[in-house]
């Protein structure tokens, strides 16, 4: 099979795989959602009913490895935990497209002549069990950016909010109040933690083990330490945002240095060959028509 074609099956597998994704992972009308949430509280003979789940999670929770259920849920959290992919959703979608890849990936394996074609086999065979993964992992990478990008703003609103005499969890409302991006969401789940019972040193540490951003745990672990020795926290969201800003700009710094590498391969390989067409060019056919000419 020519190179074209193996080309074409591989870009037609991939959006579908995408879009059965979305199709597995769509979110329900809300009033679906909580009647199920809802009905969840019933009680039977003094029981609490279990959860209903579908036939694809049942067999996708059980045959998927305890540590590897771990990882998924360690990247739902750095996602955001969103309500359309809960972790039954994700182990049965993986599930469903990996049967899909398999079943594709074994077809081409058999048909296939050339081992080009047994290699894409091959290769779909393991991308549709991947694909949640992968998405889980642009999505909470993404997320992370986001949170690392508003973490000094925050930082010195919270600065302002404390200084003008709120307290620190008043300042982290306003925060999470105002702000519209994941960070004050997960000001805001913190708030709710305490306010369900959790103590405070608890809550700032679930804060950071729901990110990666090494920027924030460092200010989760300034603030407990603060509140365990009885330091001022105005002082330490001073000191904080002040750091948070360095950094920032040190970020811009490098991703500015790193410009010219990035941008020497697409220049080297597509701006100066159509330069060199336009410019020699006319120059090159005026030449071979007078060598011809004579």
């Amino acid at each position: 099979m020519s190179p074209l074609i193996l080309l074409a099956t591989v870009l037609v597998c991939i959006p579908l795989g995408a879009v059965t994704w979305s199709l597995l992972t769509a979110d329900q009308k809300g009033r679906v959602a909580t009647a199920e949430l809802l009905s969840r509280g019933a009680t039977l003979n003094g029981e609490v009913a279990p959860p209903k789940t579908s036939l694809l999670e049942s067999i996708g929770r059980r045959l998927t490895p305890p540590t590897y259920v771990a990882f998924l849920d360690r990247l739902l959290s750095l996602a955001g935990r969103p309500l359309s992919m809960p972790l039954g959703k994700v182990l049965g979608s993986k599930l469903a497209l990996g049967l899909a890849g398999a079943s594709l990936g074994i077809y081409l394996a058999a048909v296939g002549s050339t081992p080009i074609m047994k290699l894409a086999g091959m290769f779909l065979l393991f991308l549709g069990y991947f694909i949640p993964d992968l998405l889980l992992y642009s999505k909470g990478m993404e997320r992370q950016k986001a949170i690392q990008l508003e973490l000094a703003n925050t930082l010195d609103q919270m600065l302002i909010s404390v200084e003008a005499g709120l307290g620190f969890e008043g300042a982290m409302a306003r925060a999470g109040e105002n702000g519209k991006g994941p960070l004050a969401e997960e000001l805001v789940r913190t708030l709710q933690d305490m306010q369900v019972g959790r103590s405070r040193r608890e809550s700032y540490q679930a804060l950071a083990e729901r990110t990666s951003i090494p920027e924030l745990r460092s200010f989760v672990q300034a603030v407990v330490q603060a509140d365990t020795y009885g330091i001022a926290i105005s002082r330490v969201l001073r000191i904080q945002a002040k750091v948070m800003r360095v950094k920032r700009r040190q970020r811009a710094e490098e991703k500015a240095m790193k410009l010219p590498v990035m941008i020497l391969f697409p220049l080297l390989f597509f701006i100066f060959p159509v330069l060199f067409i336009a410019i020699l060019g006319p120059a090159v056919i005026n030449t071979v028509v007078t060598f011809s000419a004579q």
